[in-house]
């Protein structure tokens, strides 16, 4: 393998909310509470957990990220589209027009999404400096071949470039699955 390479994380489902509806569901004035920071520098695994309810199944214990962000939205896998009935739309993170809905369950009230739900785009964060040493740009599409026992080769990676990033591709717990792929195993940018 060349000197083109990077980390992975596998992203579980997980909910990303704003103030208003994170009140919504937990009560007015109500803070997130840390568990865990995550890789991306300022982002965290709360403590605070929802339940997905859709037309067909309810996945209970989903895990919020925070902190607060200007829009709802639930990233989950293809799976777990099947297992509540909805129609599994790949995007981008934030591009929610067309997206299904869903159903937020939270201690104190529920939230009634009306688009939301997505399948998120396997993607790659990179720090403006590895951006320049990987020759990338912001919003370039890469690919990303894998070793180990079931190597794969992931086309249709969306970068992602900021000052504020550290390195790191995410895939999501089918992909991670399907590829054998555990947090922190190294993988190789082909473009």
């Amino acid at each position: 393998m060349s000197n083109m390479m990077l980390p992975v994380a596998i992203s579980n489902r997980h909910v990303h909310l704003s103030q208003a509806d994170l009140e919504v569901l937990f009560g007015k004035g109500f803070e997130l509470t840390k568990m865990k920071d995550l890789s991306q520098p300022g982002q965290f695994a709360a403590n605070e957990q929802v339940d997905l309810v859709g037309p067909k199944r309810t996945i209970s214990g989903v895990r919020i990220l925070g902190p607060a962000r200007k829009t709802t939205q639930a990233e989950i896998s293809v799976t777990d589209a099947f297992t509540l009935g909805v129609a599994p739309v790949l995007r981008n993170s934030g591009d929610l027009e067309g997206t299904p809905g869903i159903k937020l369950v939270g201690p104190a009230g529920e939230v009634v999404l009306d688009k939301g739900c997505i399948v998120a785009s396997r993607h790659i964060h990179m720090h403006t400096s590895d951006a320049e040493n990987f020759d990338v740009k912001d919003k370039d599409i890469v690919s990303i071949r894998t070793g180990g026992p079931r190597p794969v080769v992931f086309e249709n990676v969306l970068v992602r470039v900021h000052p504020e990033y550290a390195l790191e591709m995410h895939v999501d717990t089918d992909e991670g699955n399907a590829a054998l792929l555990r947090n922190g195993t190294m993988v190789e940018l082909i473009k």
